[in-house]
This record gives structure tokens, sequence and C-alpha cells, in this order.
């Protein structure tokens, strides 16, 4: 596993404060690796999510350290979305 792929993981379970998140989703971190979150945290996977969110590494830094909003990246082609919009936007909140 990347060292990317552990800090995002550190750092999604603190965002998260251990409350999880009621879906499964997947980031995507281009050349790294993924990272699953669903009601048990954050962990390091690529499993079947109903929503995955791929990025490059910097654009994911970005957005876990609070420079750039979720919503901001998607709309700027930085961050794509596949799948459940709803459950996309869902996990921008826990991210903000």
């Amino acid at each position: 596993m990347s060292d990317v792929i552990t800090s995002a993981v550190a750092a999604l379970n603190d965002k998260m404060g251990g409350d999880g998140f009621s879906g499964t989703a997947k980031f995507v971190i281009e050349g790294e690796g993924a990272i699953m979150v669903d009601g048990d945290g954050a962990r390091a996977g690529d499993d079947e999510a109903e929503v995955t969110l791929s990025a490059d590494t910097e654009t994911f830094q970005s957005i876990l350290d609070g420079d750039l909003d979720p919503t901001a990246a998607f709309m700027s082609g930085k961050l794509s979305v596949d799948g459940d919009m709803g459950m996309a936007m869902q996990l921008g909140g826990v991210l903000s």
C-alpha cells in the first residue's frame, strides 16, 4: 500500500470522526490505489461501491486538506464521479 493511500485513509477517518458513512464509496487515486468508505470508516481496498470518485493525487490531497471543495473539483473536471450522484454529494459533505 502506498504512503498516499495510508495517509489518506487516516485523514478520512479523522474527518468522519469514527462515524463511518451510510453507504459505500470508493476513491480511486490515480497511480496510487483505492480507498473504500462505508459504515466502518475508511480503509484501503478496491471493492464494489455505490459511487466511485476518481482524481489524481494532488486533487485528492487538496480536497482532504480543505483547499479544494469537492463540488468545485467535480465541476472543473478534476474529480470524476461514477455511480450514485446523491451518495457523492453526501460524501462531499463529510469531506468539507
